[in-house]
């Protein structure tokens, strides 16, 4: 049996469709990708709240592909029709989120960065008697 027949014969056996399977499969190893990314992409000092907030979105995301029926029951409970709505819901709310975050971060370094300018500025400031020196040297003769 080849690895594809492999992968095809496990969704059968977890209770769902072959494209079922196939579809659940593709969504985790991109959901498992773009979390590998985003810890690379971040670095070593990224505080760990950050961190264990996107395990915990990581795995509320695989647990959401897997078990799509939790999802829609979840959304009963809240008064929302379908699963499919909530989560549209739920993506909207955290992508507002971040851009306001990615705002304020924006804000945040063009001060830092419109200090530095300044500072940058003022630190090789060429005062007037130097200037005076090198635009009218004198011809000592």
């Amino acid at each position: 049996m080849g690895e594809h027949e492999v992968i095809l014969a496990l969704g059968p056996a977890l209770g769902v469709s072959s494209r079922t399977f196939i579809i659940q499969l593709l969504l985790v190893a991109g959901i498992v990708a773009i979390i590998a990314w985003l810890f690379v992409k971040r670095g070593a000092k990224q505080l760990a709240v950050r961190r264990l907030l996107i395990i915990a979105f990581s795995v509320f995301a695989v647990l959401t592909v897997l078990f799509p029926g939790v999802l829609s029951r979840v959304a009963n409970l809240v008064g929302v029709g379908r699963g499919a709505d909530l989560l549209l819901y739920a993506t909207v709310l955290v992508l507002l989120g971040f851009l306001a975050l990615q705002e304020a971060r924006t804000k945040a370094a063009e001060k830092r960065t419109t200090y530095l300018a300044r500072r940058l500025a003022l630190d090789e400031a060429v005062t007037p008697q130097q200037y005076r020196e090198k635009a009218l040297p004198r011809h000592d003769g």
